[in-house]
């Protein structure tokens, strides 16, 4: 690829020196202490550039270890993958702090470490790290291979120029990410007391009565078809249970969302999904998973059926308020019942009858279709925000990949007068 104009191809080994950490035992980790960078870190750290730690280890192991200082670049000596190796992350921290875990380090030079992390982390370096590294069931990559790395560098204004504009979309995602961890655990707090009784909605003061789930439910017969059986084309939509465990949203739109097809000729048995139904998966390998449920909240004119592994329940609609009843699953009393029926199994399991026996405290359909409403409003809010997130993780992406390369340029930033 060619250079940009004004931009010059360097050695990474020609812009500063070119060291190795020393390698820091596991066992010497502590939760407190020195701040320690070691290899993993760099495989989990998403942005290009750290500041802080989550491993430390005493000063006695400090003091035989390589020490970094801000504004070095940190490479992952040791990696699974070639595509992987040589991840690289800019420390800019103001603490003192050491390398170890098989770390190579860049240290010196004038140029702007945070864009040039971001430039060895693009595509074009990456498959030069590839080439450089050694190795098969664990991959490394040498000081030696690092040195010869080649980059394209524009004048150090639009370093750092880009790397303001990196940190800037760096400070949305992170905001975005803020407030969506807010409002989850807002949402959460709703969910616990709303569902418990615990905080009343206004305008609802009436007594929640006690109902057994078995008295207002009929279920849907299912088909067991295995993933070969299904296809993309067939017009009857299939739920898996595989569908439900993996889903965040406990609602689904089956009309609109992209499902699993079965032919008709195969899931002839099965009944037709409605809107309303309650689908569980009926086996868990953990306790996170029992009670796991999705409620349909609207069905194609081709059709929807329950598949292999899952309950479908249909519930009287005058005790249990649609919108209401995917909520069940958060209940706790809902969870404690199914937890100790299915204790004891090897996998844990749902059954009808676990189902059917459960007793619940619920409030009046009113207040059902209120609390309902509440916490849809609180989880659409959330989904806006992921998807603002979405859009600026993307055009961080699709910024760097320009600036990176040269193919666009920002305005420079002029130095402020005094």
């Amino acid at each position: 690829m060619s250079t940009p104009r004004n931009w010059e191809s360097r050695t990474l080994g020609s812009l500063g020196t070119v060291l190795r950490g020393k390698g820091i035992k596991r066992s010497d980790v502590r939760t407190i202490g020195i701040p320690c960078v070691r290899y993993g870190e760099l495989y989990t750290e998403y942005r290009n550039y750290m500041s802080t730690t989550r491993s430390f280890v005493d000063a006695e192991i400090a003091a035989t270890s390589q020490p970094i200082s801000k504004g070095d670049l940190l490479f992952a000596g040791s990696g699974e993958t070639r595509e992987e190796i040589g991840m690289c992350a800019a420390y800019v921290g103001d603490s003192q702090a050491v390398a170890g875990g098989d770390i190579v380090i860049v240290r010196g030079g004038t140029f702007n470490p945070i864009f040039l992390a971001s430039l060895c982390n693009s595509p074009s370096v990456v498959r030069q790290k590839a080439r450089s590294s050694q190795g098969d069931a664990v991959v490394h990559i040498y000081p030696s291979g690092i040195s010869d790395i080649v980059v394209a560098l524009p004048p150090k204004a639009e370093q750092d120029t880009i790397a303001n504009a990196i940190l800037d979309a760096d400070t949305l995602i992170a905001t975005l990410e803020r407030l969506i961890a807010k409002k989850q655990a807002i949402k959460q707090g709703l969910v616990q007391q709303l569902l418990t009784g615990r905080t009343r909605l206004p305008g609802f003061t009436e007594a929640w009565s006690k109902i057994r789930l078995g008295n207002h439910v009929s279920y849907v017969k299912t088909v067991a078809l295995s993933r070969a059986q299904l296809d993309r084309q067939s017009p009857l939509k299939y739920l898996h249970y595989g569908d439900i465990h993996t889903r965040s949203s406990i609602l689904l739109d089956a009309a609109i969302e992209e499902m699993p097809r079965a032919n008709v000729s195969l899931a002839a048995r099965a009944g037709q999904l409605r809107r309303g139904d309650l689908v569980f998966a009926d086996a868990s390998e953990d306790p996170e998973g029992v009670g796991k449920s999705i409620e349909i909240a609207d069905t194609p004119d081709t059709g929807v059926v329950p598949g292999l592994h899952t309950i479908a329940a249909r519930f009287d609609k005058s005790v249990l308020a649609d919108g209401f009843k995917a909520y069940l699953q958060f209940i706790p009393s809902f969870r404690d019942q199914l937890l100790r029926l299915a204790a004891g199994t090897k996998v844990l399991a749902t059954t009808r009858s676990y189902i059917s026996s459960i007793t619940l405290t619920l409030p009046a359909v009113a207040e059902q279709n209120a609390i309902a409403q509440t916490l849809h409003d609180s989880e659409r809010e959330i989904e806006a925000l992921r998807v603002r997130l979405l859009k600026a993780q993307d055009m961080k992406t699709g910024m760097m990949q320009q600036l990176l390369a040269g193919r666009c340029h920002l305005p420079l930033e002029l130095p402020h007068e005094h």
